[in-house]
């Protein structure tokens, strides 16, 4: 490898890591933590930053009063001293998480109008924090989420079943906590930072309703037990809706989302002389189709200095999805990343880096980055990276050729992070 792509390489890895570490929650929960109150103060929530959410809120506390529970994914566990830290799976929720969740709902039971509930949530939160509504079990719900997934359905399709079959979501958890105060800080990994789509919107009045969730789930032919069609079908799993009184005492604030990782990127960027485009913090769609997208707009900047000029960067956010089911290790950023490297094998000076923020992209490893020599490298390897593609093994395609990201644990999430680096000709 040059040294000029080495410097790239450097580049694109300083870009991420400047979008990763202004969403840290030690950064950016001490400055919308509320004040202590007269009564008690619980601290509750779930999602991969939930524990080191709540390990900035006690290190920040004024007092030990501090108590409450959070849910996390195994392996994103932080030591807290009076929060407890649960790390059970978000791939395959099982009676653990059931458990975890029921102690949760039991803890802000029975509160006093005195006192205050802080909920920590980020992605992962809405199958953390799995409590199915009654008579659904959950291996029908896993059944139900998972193969929407499989079927193409959009991450709003998603949320609005899920806010309609648990006993947490769709506002139910800020009901469960009623008279008391209730301040919700968000880390967003949701594309447009809907509110009611973060971990489904447990503390927030779902616009939604039960017919929705039905139309949802028979657009993509989900089997349906006869029981839970017919609770559907006569509203018995409504959510909370927004004028609800009993939300009356709620307060939610983003406390990170994808703009400001993409804002902290452009940045470092400029801080070292290069020309940045954020092009959307919002991109949603096939891995593979993004990829092959986004290298028509690099062959644009290349060849034509549209929209922006060489050498740049362009940036971009959102979430990629696989939807074919997987055969081997992949994620729908490396996804992207063989599709963009494929699409531009003839295309000299072009690098770009893809990775999911919260350091796991399906599969495998947080993402992978590309240069303008991958495909070369990997073809005097015996490595055909379409065949990769085809049976969806890129984590294993860019492993072979020591061109993946690995961070571990991130103990944040604000959605996929991508950056394409165009170098002038």
């Amino acid at each position: 490898m040059t040294s000029s792509m080495t410097a790239h390489t450097q580049l694109l890895h300083s870009l991420f890591e400047a979008a990763l570490d202004v969403c840290q929650p030690a950064h950016c929960v001490p400055k919308h933590m509320p004040q202590p109150c007269s009564g008690r103060t619980i601290v509750i929530g779930a999602g991969r930053a939930a524990a080191a959410m709540a390990q900035a809120i006690e290190q920040h506390w004024p007092d030990a009063s501090l108590s409450g529970t959070v849910i996390t994914e195994s392996g994103y566990g932080r030591p807290c001293q009076s929060i407890n830290v649960i790390e059970v799976s978000s791939q395959f929720p099982d009676r653990r998480n059931l458990a975890a969740s029921q102690t949760i709902l039991d803890q802000v039971s029975q509160l006093e109008a005195c006192d205050q509930v802080i909920v920590l949530l980020s992605g992962g939160g809405s199958l953390l924090m799995s409590l199915p509504v009654d008579d659904l079990s959950i291996t029908e719900s896993l059944h139900i989420q998972q193969t929407l997934q499989q079927r193409g359905a959009s991450v709003a399709e998603l949320h609005t079943v899920r806010r309609h079959l648990s006993k947490i979501n769709g506002g139910r958890l800020a009901a469960a906590c009623y008279p008391a105060k209730v301040t919700s800080l968000l880390i967003s990994d949701v594309p447009g930072n809907a509110i009611s789509a973060i971990a489904s919107g447990p503390t927030v009045g779902d616009p939604t309703t039960c017919a929705d969730a039905l139309a949802i789930l028979d657009s993509y032919a989900i089997t349906l037990s006869p029981n839970i069609r017919r609770q559907l079908s006569y509203n018995q799993f409504e959510s909370i809706k927004p004028q609800d009184p009993r939300l009356q005492h709620c307060h939610t604030q983003l406390i990170a989302t994808p703009q400001m990782a993409l804002e902290a990127a452009a940045k470092r960027a400029h801080e070292l002389g290069i020309k940045c485009l954020i092009l959307s913090d919002s991109l949603e769609g096939e891995a593979k189709d993004m990829g092959t997208m986004m290298a028509g707009i690099a062959r644009q900047i290349r060849y034509h200095e549209q929209p922006i000029k060489p050498p740049c960067v362009v940036l971009s956010g959102g979430n990629a999805t696989v939807s074919a089911a997987q055969q081997g290790v992949t994620g729908p950023n490396v996804e992207y990343l063989l599709a963009l490297a494929l699409a531009l094998q003839d295309v000299p000076g072009i690098s770009a880096i893809a990775c999911d923020s919260d350091g796991l992209d399906g599969n495998g490893e947080a993402g992978a980055i590309i240069n303008e020599y991958s495909l070369s490298e990997a073809k005097e390897k015996g490595l055909r990276a379409l065949e990769y593609l085809t049976r969806h093994d890129a984590h294993t395609f860019f492993s072979s050729i020591g061109q993946a990201v690995a961070t571990g644990p991130t103990f944040t999430d604000i959605s996929d992070f991508r950056a394409v680096f165009i170098d002038e000709r």
